[in-house]
């Protein structure tokens, strides 16, 4: 079989809806060499073969540090929200290539230490001057401008604003894309930035992107009710029955529920669940707030988080300052940078951009360490 043929039978352009987002519409920000893969199924290796998907093996989810295997991390999740994503953009005739890319990168540039550990260094990047933190615009900063040695990974603009829209804290009963130029693009993440709540008015561009950020609500509501009956924080009977009565008890149910109600009530132009549905996903994700999230850490463990966030934070960055070349930062992260990443990023984003980046054993890790050479030092 010839190339080309091979080609053909790899792009799906001709089957897709009419306002799916079409393989021949990809944007780069720069010339890629494309192969036989279509440009999002090329987005989706490259993400995988990123150095910040394989960090996903040992990211917090909900629960930091347990003792139990079974419980969640995001690399479980980014794949939950993929095949949820994808079983609704098949059933509406959407891009499934540009939505697995988007729910695999979408958590890309979460922190160790899971939400706590964002809203510390959240904390920590205000306090600098480096503007307001969030792990969806740092997952779009990882795959632009950090992976391969800071000349980023050239990943389509359809995936990376599914990337950077994705938030999945804020639930809407209809979602409708707008379209979007890469200049448009660009200043919405750096307004984010800027302004505490431009994360909250992002929309995805792509009915793709809109897929993804209802697939990523419905992924870890069930799971993390699991993960908190697994661990003895909650009983199954603590649902209640308004909800369980609509979605069943179970994670499997609650997602074929939801999955089946998005693909009932969307459109070609938008997606949607129903006024029933919507109404016990937020009732659902009220309860999750109020017996699963608040609960997770006691004010005892953030405050213990936060030290070390700082700590870590200020050691790296005098170490930076003082041009300390044995320094960790160093080694394992600020040598591998090309020039245009060192002389255009901040010392104070570059402790930022390597801390995002650690998973949550190694950022343990790595605190020890500076204690003990704090102490070494003194003595």
């Amino acid at each position: 079989m010839k190339l080309s043929d091979i080609k053909n039978n790899l792009d799906h352009d001709e089957i897709y809806s009419n306002y799916a987002c079409k393989n021949k519409d990809a944007i780069r920000f720069n010339e890629d060499k494309e192969d036989i893969r279509p440009p999002f199924l090329h987005d989706s290796d490259k993400i995988i073969y990123s150095l910040a998907y394989t960090r996903y093996i040992n990211k917090t989810q909900v629960y930091s540090l347990v003792d139990n295997d079974n419980i969640s991390k995001r690399m479980t999740h980014v794949q939950m929200v993929s095949k949820i994503a994808r079983t609704i953009g098949r059933a509406l005739g959407l891009n499934e290539d540009l939505i697995e890319a988007a729910s695999l990168g979408h958590d890309l540039g979460h922190t160790p230490l899971g939400h706590v550990g964002e809203s510390i260094l959240n904390k920590i990047s205000l306090e600098v001057g480096e503007g307001y933190f969030n792990h969806n615009i740092q997952s779009v900063r990882n795959l632009m401008f950090i992976e391969n040695m800071g000349n980023g990974s050239n990943i389509t603009l359809q995936v990376l604003d599914a990337i950077m829209c994705h938030n999945g804290e804020l639930e809407l009963e209809l979602y409708k894309p707008i379209k979007k130029t890469k200049e448009e693009f660009l200043k919405e993440y750096y307004d984010s930035y800027k302004y505490k709540d431009k994360v909250k008015e992002l929309i995805p561009m792509t009915l793709e992107g809109c897929v993804v950020r209802i697939s990523d609500l419905i992924a870890y509501l069930g799971r993390d009710v699991e993960d908190a009956i697994r661990l003895g924080k909650l009983k199954r009977s603590d649902i209640p029955s308004s909800i369980t009565n609509i979605l069943g008890n179970t994670n499997s149910s609650l997602i074929n529920t939801f999955v089946l109600d998005i693909i009932s009530n969307s459109t070609s132009k938008y997606i949607k669940m129903s006024k029933e549905k919507f109404a016990v996903l937020k009732e659902l994700k009220k309860f999750n707030y109020e017996n699963i999230y608040n609960k997770a850490n006691d004010k005892d463990i953030i405050d213990k988080w936060e030290n070390m966030f700082r700590v870590v934070f200020n050691y790296y960055l005098n170490d930076l300052e003082n041009k300390n070349i044995d320094s960790n930062i160093y080694i394992y992260f600020y040598k591998y940078k090309n020039d245009y990443y060192k002389n255009n990023t901040s010392l104070k984003r570059v402790v930022i951009d390597y801390i995002a980046g650690m998973t949550d054993e190694f950022f343990i890790k790595e605190y020890k360490n500076i204690i003990r050479r704090k102490k070494d030092e003194k003595e």
